[in-house]
């Protein structure tokens, strides 16, 4: 049997909808990448959209399958285990960068989680490839070194979210 005969066809939309179309597979890589969220419990308690623990274990399953991620044992604690982004999945910043551009653009969304969406857009291609080789040094051990003077781009996304956080608490807003 052929790849394609395994799937509805050979088409990559629809083979990219096959791995990332449900509900929470995206929102799992969204949550490692830009929250940082390396552990089941993490991803748990922290997803804003309230994940239930069985989904989380059948997608995190998935998408290790689907060579989306890697699953490996903690060194600091014999019971955990660590996910890491793949290749594949660094390689959907650019996707979420438009993604995060269309929705705010269209749909209601709060300022507070719209802000890192907003930076993305404006950054373009330059801070995606930035944030990209960022990913790939923490998720993929790998040794890329930043220019001198640059801020990492998850440093500039998590200050423009606790700046808004913080002026949106003093205004009461």
């Amino acid at each position: 049997m052929d790849a394609v005969s395994d799937h509805r066809s050979g088409c990559p939309i629809n083979l990219t909808v096959e791995i990332l179309g449900d509900k929470w597979s995206l929102l799992i890589l969204r949550d490692m990448m830009f929250g940082n969220r390396r552990h089941f419990r993490d991803l748990l308690t922290h997803s804003q959209e309230g994940i239930a623990s069985n989904i989380l274990a059948d997608r995190l399953k998935r998408l290790v399958e689907q060579g989306m991620l890697t699953k490996a044992d903690d060194p600091t604690h014999k019971q955990k285990a660590i996910y890491s982004l793949t290749e594949r999945s660094i390689e959907l910043v650019p996707v979420f960068a438009q993604i995060g551009a269309w929705g705010s653009k269209w749909l209601p969304v709060s300022e507070e989680l719209s802000i890192r969406a907003i930076l993305l857009e404006q950054g373009g291609p330059k801070m995606w490839e930035q944030f990209m080789r960022e990913l790939r040094r923490s998720h993929l051990g790998e040794h890329v070194y930043a220019d001198p003077g640059e801020v990492p781009v998850w440093m500039q996304l998590k200050a423009a979210y606790e700046e808004v956080v913080a002026r949106r608490g003093r205004s009461g807003a």
